[in-house]
């Protein structure tokens, strides 16, 4: 049996070369699947690592009760200091607390693709707010001067956005503030953002409330008792929760609708490239139904046919998801992208093609081509001997 199914699939692939241009459309259809699927999963799993980078499970995020994102939440100056004060946040060797209470607004931006105006995150930090944020770098120019109108943007925003350079002017309250500085954070959630002062924008915007206050613990385990020490302070009606637990929650939307969108609509390319496959496959085996008649006639058993047009499928189909995830990788991946973020924001990040993404990439590929093989195959060891022989 063994042998008869080499020889059979061997013989078969031999001739491979004289069904060239039908076997590339199993080929052509399969790598779009397979492109398309792993692009958009990609999407999803740039903007998770975009979060898991800005998140610490020693740095907490307090929000007013009942809020979800940031731009929702409001605390006064008395919260935000009562916030500071609680036992177990970190203080720095000169005895200062790190933390920082915070403001979150936005500021509309043309994309530099397409020109059309969104969005972009502005964050006012407090004196604590880098120290607190060790992964925020800067890249070009100076830090922004508290009590001065200056701005620092992020590396992914400034790609994303026109106006964002050093020395560009930015509208804001009826005042231009200038960008000092571009600053990198490894590709997280803030390098999408724009920093300045949060006394000086909240002055500017005519505001008297904070969004947020960010906390640096002393340690990851003492978030139990800190976070119990909010909740039961009958001064405060706060949540407050850790980096990665924040994150997760504001993108999870974005990222469901991302995977479905990818198995959904890759799904449905699927089902036409099953159905190419179905017809490549037949015409395959009404091509060459008088050499299975003969191999049959010879004492060749029918389950060695249907394993050769199943591996012809399944090698076909194999070529195409390798060359469809080896495009995907080439084009996307690293490449920046925005979304509209939990806080109606645009949030930069970057697609991430993993090996783990072209697996799953080429899994799909093989079970489209044993999908789309299978029929034929049975129909070509179901051939009647005598009436291919006698179509000669």
């Amino acid at each position: 049996m063994v042998q008869q199914i080499v020889a059979v699939t061997v013989m078969n692939l031999k001739t491979l070369h004289t069904r060239i241009w039908s076997s590339l459309v199993i080929v052509v259809g399969v790598a779009g699947v397979v492109g398309v699927l792993v692009s958009v999963l990609a999407m999803a799993l740039g903007l998770v690592a975009s979060m898991d980078h800005a998140g610490r499970t020693d740095r907490v995020i307090i929000l007013r009760g009942g809020s979800d994102t940031e731009t929702s939440s409001l605390l006064s100056r008395k919260s935000a200091v009562t916030i500071l004060d609680t036992p177990g946040v970190r203080r720095d060797s000169a005895g200062r607390i790190i933390g920082s209470a915070e403001s979150v607004s936005v500021l509309s931006r043309p994309m530099r693709n397409g020109g059309t105006d969104a969005n972009v995150t502005l964050r006012g930090i407090g004196p604590q707010g880098l120290a607190l944020r060790p992964e925020i770098r800067l890249l070009e120019g100076r830090w922004f001067k508290a009590g001065l109108q200056e701005l620092v943007v992020g590396r992914a925003a400034q790609k994303q956005f026109m106006g964002l350079e050093i020395g560009d002017r930015v509208s804001l309250s009826g005042t231009q503030w200038p960008i000092v500085g571009i600053f990198t954070s490894d590709g997280d959630t803030h390098e999408s953002e724009v920093l300045t002062d949060a006394d000086t924008v909240i002055a500017a915007l005519r505001r008297t409330m904070f969004q947020s206050v960010t906390v640096l613990l002393d340690s990851p385990d003492s978030f139990s008792a800190f976070k119990r020490a909010l909740t039961t302070n009958p001064q405060l009606s706060v949540e407050a929760r850790r980096e990665p637990e924040y994150f997760a929650k504001t993108s999870s939307n974005l990222t469901t609708i991302m995977r479905f969108v990818a198995y959904v609509v890759g799904s449905i390319m699927a089902v036409g490239a099953v159905f190419g496959a179905l017809n490549t496959m037949y015409s395959a085996v009404s091509a060459r139904s008088v050499e299975i008649a003969t191999l049959r006639a010879i004492g060749f058993g029918g389950f060695p046919v249907v394993v050769s047009v199943l591996v012809e499928a399944s090698l076909l189909s194999l070529l195409g998801g390798v060359l469809g995830a080896g495009l995907a990788w080439i084009i996307f991946d690293g490449n920046g992208v925005s979304a509209l973020g939990g806080g109606f924001t645009q949030l930069v990040f970057h697609l991430a093609v993993t090996p783990s993404l072209v697996v799953q990439g080429i899994v799909w590929a093989v079970v489209i081509g044993l999908l789309g093989g299978l029929l034929p195959a049975l129909r070509a060891a179901r051939l009647p001997i005598t009436d291919a022989l006698r179509s000669v």
